[in-house]
């Protein structure tokens, strides 16, 4: 059922002897790596400790600790142009803290921006967690703690790298090199396009690294090539003017959580696959992934059958994907024998790469109006969206970045898509449409983002901060 994964790797054309110093190069950069691994852990140790959540109803002092504290790095590494920015919310309140550092390019020479984000999910019920959230702690090779993968290893893997570049190659680096560390990413990047309004020259590039992925597991790296896009928004059903006794009233109509639940079951097929009109799906996965690697990944229970057809990746990341993920009911702890009269819940829908998504959310819209059980009040509430994501692999970066991560790892890349979204991305295209985008992410099917236990792999690290490191000395030398 499944096949070994597609891996690709582009080498550079060289003579013996450019040959020689390409080898020498790389053992340098491995080496620098190697030499300074320990502090740049004890750095994302200290960035872990600090809670900066972008979330409203967080306290926003520790967010603001937490770019002090990147921007701190920053300077130490050598940089001397560091800003911490912000632009403020539709409401007056300001966005998060984005912290941007540059050196500048020499003339001729390309400019990359090393993208990620150092605000952090909040880190739910303490009793699921192992270790504490906001303590780094090393165990059997992972380092756990709340974004000690998602996404503060995404800074240190961008700033070990440049400090190695920048330690072996001296005055020969002319590659311009931007840092945009983004501070509300996990709130939703509220203020992502406006900051990006006001400081376009600011962060003008060539090639854009968005360092927020994952690799195709431990040991093997991979090169996101898509990301599905997303809608998300509430239907409310209401059937009755107020609550009435169920016992008096109860059976000529329905509560409005059993309609509700009704409809929710129309968004899926018996086979579990979206049923909704008028959505892009394809079955074009180039790789899969085996069943007993997904269920083991997402904690499937034994006798749960698998929804949809196709094939799993395809399942996960070229066709879309609706959840509920919230539901308006009162809690059976404090339930009464009444008949509700309305019930609301919210759901999320990611689209396949090539999806419109206001044409996603109108499909939605369409369906549930159309389908209202028993002639039942529907209000269709639209939310957030953003597009699906899908690179250029022929790019001379993307090329570029699957060299550099077969050297480091030592085995050939993989291309791999994502199920997840990152909707900015959509933006930093618009803005920017002649850039190269490259995601990648120091993340593995075991790192639990944004769930209890997160965790990095030290090894697969310290190889994305080889990997990025070999990607800026080729662009330095090569270029475009």
């Amino acid at each position: 059922m499944t096949s070994s994964p597609t891996a690709h790797t582009s080498e550079p054309q060289a003579t013996a002897g450019a040959h020689n110093g390409a080898d020498a190069l790389v053992d340098g950069l491995r080496a620098a790596v190697a030499q300074s691994f320990d502090q740049t852990l004890a750095h994302l140790k200290d960035l872990v400790a600090i809670p900066g959540i972008a979330w409203p109803s967080f306290d926003r002092a520790p967010l603001e600790r937490s770019a002090e504290a990147v921007a701190a790095l920053l300077r130490g590494a050598g940089l001397e142009d560091v800003q911490t920015l912000s632009c403020a919310k539709p409401d007056g309140t300001p966005g998060g803290p984005a912290v941007v550092a540059r050196r500048p390019a020499a003339p001729g020479k390309p400019t990359i921006l090393l993208y990620a984000h150092h605000d952090v999910q909040p880190a739910g019920d303490e009793a699921l967690w192992d270790t504490s959230p906001f303590t780094a702690v090393e165990k059997d090779g992972r380092l756990y703690g709340r974004g000690a993968a998602d996404d503060k290893a995404g800074i240190m893997a961008h700033l070990a790298a440049y400090a190695a570049v920048a330690g072996v190659l001296g005055d020969r680096l002319g590659l311009g090199v931007t840092f945009f560390f983004e501070g509300e990413e996990e709130a939703g990047s509220p203020t992502f396009r406006p900051f990006l309004e006001a400081n376009r020259e600011l962060l003008r590039a060539d090639v854009i690294v968005v360092a927020d992925s994952s690799n195709w597991k431990v040991g093997i790296p991979a090169l996101t090539t898509s990301l599905r896009g997303l809608v998300d928004g509430t239907i409310e059903v209401q059937v009755l003017e107020h609550a009435v006794h169920s016992g008096m009233y109860g059976g000529p109509v329905l509560d409005a959580p059993t309609l509700l639940a009704r409809l929710i079951a129309t968004l899926h097929d018996d086979d579990g696959n979206v049923a909704i009109e008028g959505l892009v799906a394809r079955d074009t996965a180039s790789v899969d992934l085996p069943e007993a690697d997904y269920r083991a990944d997402a904690s499937v229970l034994d006798g749960v059958r698998l929804a949809g057809s196709g094939s799993i990746a395809s399942r996960l990341w070229t066709k879309p994907a609706l959840s509920i993920i919230g539901f308006d009911a009162p809690a059976v702890d404090v339930a009464s024998n009444t008949l509700l009269p309305r019930a609301r819940a919210k759901f999320s829908l990611r689209l396949a790469p090539g999806q419109d998504p206001d044409a996603a959310m109108d499909a939605v819209r369409r369906h549930v109006e159309s389908h209202a059980p028993f002639g039942a009040r529907v209000t269709f509430t639209p939310g957030e969206s953003g597009n699906p994501f899908q690179t250029d692999t022929a790019s001379p970066a993307a090329q570029m970045a699957m060299w550099a991560l077969g050297e480091a790892w030592g085995v050939p890349a993989v291309e791999t898509g994502i199920g997840g979204s990152i909707p900015f991305i959509a933006d930093l295209m618009e803005l920017y449409p002649e850039v190269q985008i490259l995601v990648t992410g120091v993340e593995d099917p075991d790192s639990r983002a944004h769930s209890a236990n997160e965790s990095l792999d030290l090894g697969d690290f310290r190889n994305a901060i080889v990997a990025e490191a070999l990607l800026l000395a080729r662009l330095n030398s090569d270029g475009l």
